[in-house]
């Protein structure tokens, strides 16, 4: 086998799937989004890196092997986080029909074009869930359709040695010819024991802009302790802070929180001061700056993110962490060097 393994990437963002699967050994071949920011922030960083401006459905429907120079059965790796959305039951097939319309489709689509040895697919958590589970069942019964082996596990971010608890759902495909070359199925990475927490991550961060808050939230976190929340506020304060969410069931503990150095990050999200999900830096009064949050999602410090403050923000916030890619990419990479 080659020594360095190739991937076509979809939905690449602001890199983060691609670099770690980089890290991994893996050979980019094509890196495709449609997002400008996107689109500059991957060229900026990796001008070697063959990166397409172009919609996903019109990349399935003009065919992708068009801009490949490799045979469609010699890639070894699709990968990419499509969106979550509902399906049609035409007719209740479980086939591509049923999913006409949705990203998923153009994925799908490309996937049996392309007939890579295997594919990576991410996406939320709560797909698991969505729609009862159908949604589900209806992509694992398409990718078995198009024949692959699938399996699907929620891997969180923390156990691969990033400072941050940030759970995505990861479906691995094989090929099924591979799968009976190999002889054996595809085993998800094992858990690190090394689990990182701010301290750990955050120390000589180059210095860069942060969305400053208001004068009003900048009181409300001066009364909340590293670690602490909305109930470390007094009781009126948080009933005029938290509106009618004060009244709501379920903990609510993203509300006013306040992140300690001895804790994993929070989830990092596109907006880094929203009222419901707020992360405020442990010492300071202030969210996390780009470059913190960039550290969070294990993006080394000299990749430049392009556009203004909320594009970059946005960029980060959708990234799939590094590490975490890093390590299903070696994962993938260690099954697929047992072809003989």
């Amino acid at each position: 086998m080659k020594k360095k393994l190739t991937v076509v990437e979809l939905f690449a963002g602001a890199g983060g799937l691609a670099l770690g699967l980089d890290k991994a050994g893996f050979e980019a071949i094509l890196i495709s989004d449609n997002d400008k920011n996107c689109i500059k922030t991957l060229k900026i960083n990796r001008p070697d890196w063959n990166v397409l401006d172009i919609d996903v459905k019109d990349l399935a429907k003009n065919k992708v092997s068009r801009y490949l120079k490799f045979k469609k059965n010699e890639i070894d790796l699709l990968s990419g986080g499509y969106p979550c959305q509902s399906f049609s039951f035409a007719g209740k097939r479980l086939g591509l029909d049923d999913t006409r319309g949705t990203l998923f489709n153009d994925y799908a689509t490309i996937l049996l074009e392309l007939k890579p040895k295997m594919f990576l697919a991410e996406n939320v958590k709560g797909l698991v869930s969505h729609d009862k589970g159908d949604t589900l069942k209806i992509m694992l019964e398409v990718f078995k359709n198009i024949g692959y082996e699938v399996k699907y596990k929620v891997l969180n971010a923390w156990d691969y040695g990033v400072a941050q608890k940030r759970e995505r759902l990861v479906i691995i495909g094989v090929r099924k010819d591979i799968r009976k070359k190999i002889g054996k199925e595809f085993i998800f990475p094992e858990p690190l024991k090394y689990k990182p927490v701010l301290k750990d991550i955050l120390q000589n961060v180059p210095k860069s802009s942060f969305t400053p808050y208001s004068d009003n939230k900048k009181k409300i976190f001066k009364l909340v302790s590293p670690g602490g929340c909305w109930r470390d506020l007094p009781e009126d304060i948080a009933k005029a802070y938290m509106g009618g969410s004060y009244y709501l069931g379920g903990g609510k503990t993203g509300m006013a929180r306040r992140l300690s150095w001895d804790e994993p990050s929070l989830t990092v999200l596109c907006s880094p001061a929203q009222k419901q999900t707020d992360r405020c830096h442990p010492d300071e009064i202030r969210p996390f700056t780009v470059r913190e949050n960039a550290r969070i999602q294990d993006f080394p410090d000299n990749w430049n993110f392009d556009g203004a403050i909320s594009q970059q923000y946005k960029q980060i916030g959708n990234a799939v962490p590094v590490g975490l890619a890093f390590h299903i990419g070696l994962a993938i990479k260690n099954y697929l060097i047992k072809l003989k």
